[in-house]
């Protein structure tokens, strides 16, 4: 009975824990690394064909994204979550798939040209689709067996519409252990969704550590806050652009701006038009008013009660084809455009945030966590250029963030969860950055008394002895500074160039004498010229 650490260690994205019991390996979470790489990862140590079932925390990409590559190298087994996870994952590695193919074809055009091998997508369409297939949904609460010796049980984390906390007991012969995956813990007091639920008592606890280092503070005027910022921007004649993530934060918030617009709080400016400028938060806007409420807190269920759509009110306007998109940024009245992806990464927000940040009468506003190596974070640490689509774009635009609407919990939070599950046996700590899990790991022990360690990718810790049975290998990746990232790929281009310029060479066989002298004249006054520099 042991745990081994692959993934979202000492690193906040990339989820994945492998649990190996009564002969069965079972992974909690399988997700994709996002933003900056910090570690090597060590690799899967057994065959994809080989892990019996998947336990998915909740839908968000860093814990889901490399499901249906598993399933592309033969995980055929079950892949248990809540039903709203369920739902969300629908789109969500669909959406996924579709950028790993256009992905693929754009690298092909280009290799094509440059006469490389052909590069393989991680996934394809038809890779996520049978992901789909092998979903099963259940409710909170509700104890799950697994496989012979193995129960499950999901408990709400209050992140995401359908997170859940993975509570699994394991016996083998005489022996039981139970083992608690907090997944990611939600901030509280937030709109539409619940707060973190109580934790059962587990033997051995793994946690998030997203904000292990710092505190929310009281919880603010959401309302009050973002009306500020859109009444600023609008009576200097700009726009409010969102990276929002698609999936829980552009719910939220359109809830915020449905209380704004019923209010009347922006007086003259009430009128303005929010655009939703992604296909998948449209999509998964919809799953939200699909009657799953059995994820929806107090406050939510009583507007449905009243016949309220929650996230909808007059002005908003849903953008879902390329054309649509387009248009947006050719409406020169003040609006809000809430586009993904959260971390400015990839989606539409790049076309928005190009359009925009050069405006000093606009405001991008940050809305959630961003990772170290993103243009998101670079916006906030106030960079003042930014490269988008190969250009760079001056920061003139206001740089804003809306203070506590975090979707993780802050150390208190944290602390306050696990104080909760009565002096577990080991605490372990991950999904933070580097330093943070440690520092953590040891506010746990000083605070609460129980023995926490923040392992590596490759730790392998036997659940009976309570004992780390194995270290993986520590590999630092080496960070390169933007300017040398553009610095070398520029000098590839010119090592490229001067291959090409040999190929001209040997194709100049059999030219006229005359034409070969002045070629070589030609070659010979720029290689002057360099050489003088």
């Amino acid at each position: 009975m042991k745990l081994t650490f692959l993934g979202a260690v000492h690193e906040v994205t990339g989820s994945c824990t492998l649990l190996e019991a009564n002969g069965k390996h079972i992974l909690i979470d399988c997700g994709m690394e996002q933003g900056a790489d910090i570690y090597e990862n060590c690799e899967l140590p057994v065959a994809p064909g080989d892990i019996d079932a998947i336990f998915l925390t909740h839908a968000h990409i860093d814990h889901s994204g490399k499901l249906p590559a598993m399933v592309a190298q033969g995980f055929k087994g079950p892949i248990y979550a809540t039903e709203a996870t369920r739902r969300l994952c629908g789109i969500m590695l669909r959406d996924s798939a579709h950028i790993q193919e256009f992905e693929a074809q754009w690298r092909n055009r280009k290799a094509q040209r440059s006469g490389q091998p052909p590069y393989v997508p991680l996934y394809t369409m038809a890779d996520a689709e049978q992901t789909l297939a092998q979903f099963m949904g259940y409710p909170y609460n509700e104890m799950i067996e697994v496989f012979p010796g193995i129960n499950l049980r999901f408990y709400d984390a209050g992140h995401l519409l359908g997170s859940s906390s993975v509570y699994i007991e394991v016996t083998e012969g005489e022996e039981k252990r139970s083992i608690l995956f907090s997944g990611d813990l939600g901030n509280k007091n937030r709109p539409l969704i619940r707060d973190p639920q109580t934790p059962p008592q587990a033997d051995y606890v793994v946690v998030e550590s997203t904000y292990g280092d710092r505190l929310h503070g009281p919880r603010p005027d959401y309302v009050g806050q973002l009306t500020a910022i859109l009444r600023d921007t609008f009576q200097r004649g700009g726009n409010v652009v969102i990276p929002s993530f698609a999936i829980g934060r552009t719910q939220e918030l359109l809830y915020l701006i449905r209380n704004i617009k019923e209010q009347g709080l922006l007086g003259q400016h009430g009128d303005f038009t929010v655009y939703v400028d992604s296909p998948l938060a449209v999509e998964a806007t919809r799953i939200y008013s699909a009657g799953l409420t059995d994820y929806y807190d107090q406050e939510t269920l009583d507007l449905l009660a009243r016949g309220i759509d929650p996230i909808c009110f007059p002005g908003l306007q849903l953008s879902v084809t390329a054309d649509q998109s387009k248009l947006i940024n050719e409406d020169r009245t003040p609006k809000v455009i809430l586009s993904a992806s959260g971390m400015c990464e990839a989606g539409r927000i790049r076309h928005h945030l190009k359009h925009n940040l050069w405006r000093a009468d606009s405001t991008v506003l940050f809305v959630g966590y961003q990772s170290e190596g993103t243009i998101g974070r670079k916006l906030i640490d106030g960079a003042d250029f930014v490269r988008i689509f190969g250009e760079e774009i001056a920061v003139k635009a206001r740089i804003a963030t809306l203070s506590g609407i975090s979707g993780h919990a802050d150390r208190d939070m944290l602390t306050d969860w696990l104080s909760q599950t009565a002096a577990p046996k080991r605490v372990f700590v991950n999904h933070g950055d580097d330093e943070v899990c440690d520092s953590f790991a040891a506010h746990v022990e000083q605070t609460l008394g129980y023995p926490a360690v923040a392992p590596f990718s490759g730790d392998e810790y036997d659940l009976l002895t309570n004992e780390c049975t194995a270290k993986g290998v520590v590999v630092k990746i080496t960070k390169v500074s933007d300017g040398r990232r553009r610095a070398n790929a520029i000098f590839d281009k010119l090592l490229a160039a001067g291959k090409r310029l040999l190929q001209v060479i040997e194709g100049s066989r059999g030219l006229s004498n005359k034409e070969l002298s002045r070629f070589t004249d030609q070659i010979n006054a720029l290689c002057d010229k360099y050489l003088r520099k």
